[in-house]
């Protein structure tokens, strides 16, 4: 579903973040949703106000429906089986680059996209919460970090001081 909204423009760029990509690398976090970070809504090849593309093409969504970009929310919702979806926009550097190295995985036989095991980390210390410091936590012990790559985007985001803070 996430592949086929960002073909059709509804977005530039996706990965998904958060607890469940998390679980791409730890042991299953609890969460109630599925974290999608994209950038560019609504392309130039997006119509925003009309459901049909410049040649004219119906935009559909995986049953079916049109799909305008204020229903993209409710319909990725109800079609990622089941699962929630929190579209969330690569509001800073940190997540805009996370976006940018994100891997590409397959997950049931479709390709998709995961915020690498570093960033996730280094989101989880600028988002500050306390789930984000037992999320820090559990990705020390449990992911394989590259360590030359994490300090690296620490450093870039200002991110060392309090990485030293949650670890000492």
């Amino acid at each position: 579903m996430l592949n086929q909204l960002e073909k059709q423009g509804v977005f530039s760029r996706y990965a998904i973040g958060g607890a469940i990509a998390a679980t791409f690398y730890t042991e299953p976090f609890l969460t109630f949703d599925l974290d999608v970070f994209a950038t560019n809504w609504g392309e130039p090849n997006f119509q925003p106000e009309d459901e049909h593309d410049v040649r004219g093409r119906r935009w559909v969504d995986c049953i079916g429906r049109v799909v305008t970009q204020s229903s993209v929310r409710e319909i990725a919702s109800q079609c990622i089986k089941g699962v929630p979806v929190q579209f969330l926009p690569a509001y800073n550097a940190l997540l805009e680059e996370a976006l940018r190295e994100a891997q590409e995985i397959m997950y049931e036989d479709a390709p998709a996209r995961v915020l690498r095991s570093e960033h996730l980390l280094a989101i989880c210390l600028q988002t500050g919460r306390s789930k984000d410091r037992e999320r820090v936590r559990i990705l020390r012990e449990q992911a394989k970090l590259d360590q030359n790559f994490l300090a690296d985007v620490l450093r870039r985001h200002q991110l060392e001081e309090k990485w030293k803070l949650w670890t000492e």
